[in-house]
């Protein structure tokens, strides 16, 4: 990973700031965090209905209400960060998401639940502006492709691992415990990035006049942006359908059982997180990133098309999961550079806070377009309903280039 960066940064100061490694460790730990808590409740829903005594339909809401708080709070959270500062906002993020698992604990009650979903949401809304906006100004600009990289690999890690932290924490130290022990792990995260001493994004002089007097910025609700709030949007319901209702689908629609279709699942999830750091790689080394993402999903579309249709050995099957799952990370540090091409200068933490929204809005609709599938007994329509989004995604991509890229 240390090819990722540059050399360390000169402060001009006596005071000692992180280097670029330990910057992007220290905010990839971050974004591990975030994806930890993000599955927290579900994983502790057998815990959660027992003790509540109330349905999995109550147990939805609140995942419901994270999502749409997530969704309308992101953007505002961008413009934020920008001018408050970002290291600022990610140590009130990380310490907001893990008191508030830490108080549920404490003080189980579902409106508690409901109350920790809200807050949960809030801060699920500062990691993306924030620490993109310091990976842009931190990062050396021949790395940048790879930093991101790094930086959603982390992520992808946190939800790889959930399902076994809380399990084991479950275990030894019971459901409460296990909430707690959970949401300690942020302000923890937090108290690292402050010894770290990972620097803020420094002022950026198009925000300041020669006579020192503010100047108005141009507004981000730029054509180019919301193409891209599209287009992160088409990616996330791309693969939601896949990720979330992906087994029940198989077991449904393929007769295939509980195990086997918890492999291929997991080798397309896994793959997935390997082709982040291949796309790292990639994104440094080509101009036209929306390049990238039409040619990956030209891949992914004819490979989950042929799963919709065709009944595959087992084998064959993981392996063509396997495949696609690779070509989805493969196109994720390119979308984030589609992104801080489009950003105006000092303007990272609100580009990324308004293109992030398309996450949280298929955050929304997936769990209910693809719920409503397979409950019209359609359930190889799952993966051609993805393939459906994979080819939008294809054709939107060709318009996501900014007119001038920059070096």
């Amino acid at each position: 990973m240390a090819d990722v960066l540059a050399a360390p940064q000169q402060t001009g100061t006596s005071v000692r700031v992180a280097s670029p490694l330990r910057t992007l460790a220290l905010i990839s730990l971050a974004h591990w965090v975030s994806h930890l808590h993000m599955l927290v409740l579900p994983m502790l829903f057998p815990y959660l209905k027992e003790k509540l005594g109330v349905g999995y339909i109550e147990l939805g809401f609140p995942l419901t209400v994270f999502a749409v708080v997530s969704a309308l709070t992101q953007a505002p959270v961008g413009y934020l960060v920008d001018r408050a500062g970002a290291r600022r906002i990610l140590l009130l993020g990380l310490t907001l998401g893990g008191l508030s698992l830490a108080m549920l604990g404490i003080y189980l009650s579902y409106a508690s639940l409901v109350v920790s979903a809200v807050l949960l949401g809030l801060a699920n809304a500062v990691y993306h502006p924030s620490d993109y906006a310091l990976l842009a100004a931190h990062m050396d600009e021949k790395r940048m492709g790879r930093a991101f990289g790094v930086h959603t690999f982390a992520g992808y890690l946190g939800g790889a691992v959930a399902p076994a932290v809380m399990a084991a924490l479950v275990t030894t130290v019971g459901g409460s415990g296990a909430l707690i022990a959970a949401g300690l792990v942020g302000p923890l995260a937090a108290l690292l990035l402050l010894v770290g001493n990972v620097p803020e994004v420094p002022p950026h002089p198009h925000h300041t006049a020669a006579d020192g007097s503010k100047v108005k910025q141009p507004s981000l609700l730029t054509p180019m942006l919301m193409l891209l709030t599209v287009f992160f949007m088409l990616l996330s319901l791309s693969n939601a359908g896949i990720a979330s209702f992906g087994v029940v689908a198989f077991m449904n629609g393929y007769g295939i059982s509980f195990s086997t279709a918890n492999i291929a699942l997991t080798a397309f999830l896994g793959a997935s997180a390997i082709g982040v750091l291949a796309g790292g790689q990639l994104a440094d080394r080509i101009r036209h990133h929306n390049l990238v993402a039409a040619v990956a999903y030209a891949i992914n579309a004819v490979l989950v098309l042929i799963i919709t249709f065709v009944n595959l050995p087992v084998v064959l099957l993981t392996a063509i999961m396997l495949v696609a799952g690779f070509m989805s990370g493969v196109i994720a540090p390119s979308r984030d550079m589609l992104v801080r091409n489009a950003a105006p200068p000092g303007a990272a933490g609100r580009a990324f806070g308004i293109v992030s929204t398309g996450f949280n809005f298929a955050g929304v609709v997936s769990p209910l377009l693809f719920g409503w599938i397979m409950d019209m007994n359609a359930p190889r329509w799952v993966f051609g309903a993805s393939v459906v989004f994979m080819l939008l995604t294809i054709v939107l991509a060709f318009f996501t280039e900014p007119k001038k890229v920059k070096a």
